[in-house]
């Protein structure tokens, strides 16, 4: 089979806007989240979450005007593929084959115009007839709403200002399958090169959920945390008082080339993508199956392409050194990813170290998957495990080892990255530092 390497990574996250950054922060137990400035959410259930700032996109772009007025989700986007382009070299390789070039992102929507939209609503209601006016909400339509900012809310503007920055002109797909939405796109871009049908393919994930609509959607489905006291401590997967997940925004972006291809033009591979695995509940729409029959055979399958067997023992260790959880801190996931992992690597289960680094940023929804495979070969070329923190009051029902709240150092091979989605999507990919 095909082997592929990932040459280049970046990111844009609420802990900073590269990957020094993030992973010392990271590695010093530090929490990126704080009370939500971007809108008023003050009268809302939830009123933090895990903002990026200090981002200024234009800063990572060749020309701004060609993309106009890019949405959040496509600013982080072209923020994070400028790192792992300029990481990967690809810039300075000037036989790259454009139409072998291609892209796969996890991209959620784009941020809507809430107040304009209300505004609109609520002036077009016809009180008589009790429904809207439609002839009226066209007229203010056209008069309140830009059309480039419409035209932004659409998934695939991500990709097309990425593609466009750098001219590939191969592959193009997106994705939206909830919050496993990014993992899936890296895993299937994985396939598309081992298909043949690409050299290089730039992947990964960027969205924000972060503006009124968002948060009200997520505080309606009891799914975010309303924890009442210092923001820091709110997002606390594994924990016996976990209260729902942190809302978090960003990008997370990797180039991947088939090895021949990398060592062809002199690249410096930074891991190997070794598995790929994917299913679905068939259960609930916001419900894991309480088997965990889903997220097991996601991990499963992913282990079985690579060859690996989870209950075996290298020299009396376990295969895998790391597995960077979907670990949400919602009642729910947290109990039913414990209990999939126990399914697949049954004794080896309480010896692998298990993390969630949503306890720091939040959940950054379709690009978590992308930034949590960047942790993954960050543990395995620096030596260290970033913590699970405001693991202060453990859940008895939860035995595994979640690197609680300090940064371990460790001798890391080979990691699993999973996540878990709304609608029962499950993908996870596993990752082994690179061997010639």
């Amino acid at each position: 089979m095909t082997r592929v390497v990932i040459t280049g990574m970046g990111w844009i996250t609420p802990l900073g806007n590269n990957l020094e950054t993030v992973w010392k922060r990271m590695c010093n137990s530090e929490s990126a989240i704080a009370t939500i400035d971007r809108f008023d959410a003050s009268s809302f259930p939830t009123t933090f979450a895990g903002q990026v700032r200090d981002f200024d996109w234009k800063e990572y772009v060749k020309d701004a005007l060609v993309h106009n007025e890019p949405a959040m989700n496509s600013q982080f986007a072209l923020g994070a593929a400028r790192q792992a382009w300029d990481q990967s070299g690809l810039g300075e390789c000037k036989d790259l084959d454009l139409e072998r070039a291609g892209i796969y992102l996890g991209a959620g929507e784009g941020v809507l115009d809430f107040s304009a939209h209300s505004m609109i609503d609520t002036h077009s209601w016809d009180v008589e007839d009790g429904k809207i006016n439609a002839v009226a909400w066209a007229e203010f339509a056209r008069e309140k709403l830009d059309e480039w900012g419409e035209v932004e809310q659409e998934p695939n503007m991500s990709l097309w200002h990425v593609a466009k920055e750098y001219g590939l002109q191969g592959p193009a797909f997106n994705c939206l399958t909830a919050c496993a939405a990014s993992t899936q796109a890296i895993g299937e871009a994985v396939s598309v090169l081992q298909a043949g049908d690409a050299d290089v393919m730039l992947s990964g994930g960027t969205h924000t959920m972060l503006h009124a609509l968002g948060i009200t959607g997520f505080n309606r489905l009891t799914a975010l945390s309303t924890f009442n006291g210092d923001p820091k401590k709110a997002s606390k997967p594994f924990s016996k008082d976990r209260g729902g997940f942190v809302m978090g925004e960003g990008s997370g972006m990797l180039v991947l080339e088939t090895l021949e291809h990398a060592l062809a033009r002199g690249a410096t591979p930074l891991a190997e993508i070794v598995g790929f695995g994917s299913s679905a509940d068939a259960y609930r729409i916001t419900d894991l199956h309480p088997e965990g029959r889903g997220p097991a055979a996601a991990i499963r399958n992913a282990l079985s392409q690579a060859n690996i067997d989870p209950t075996a023992t290298i020299e009396g260790k376990p295969p895998v050194q790391y597995i960077s959880a979907h670990g949400t801190s919602t009642q729910e996931n947290d109990s039913i990813e414990t209990k999939a992992i126990k399914l697949v690597f049954g004794d080896n289960a309480p010896n692998v170290p298990v993390s969630s680094i949503k306890s720091m940023m939040g959940h950054l929804i379709a690009a978590a998957g992308s930034v949590e495979l960047i942790t993954c070969v960050m543990s395995i070329q620096t030596g260290m495990l970033a913590p699970t923190i405001n693991l202060d009051n453990p859940d008895p029902e939860l035995d595994l080892d979640y690197v609680p709240n300090v940064a371990r150092k460790a001798e890391v091979d080979c990691c699993v990255s999973n996540s878990f989605g709304f609608g029962g999507q499950n993908n996870t990919l596993v990752v082994r530092r690179y061997e010639p």
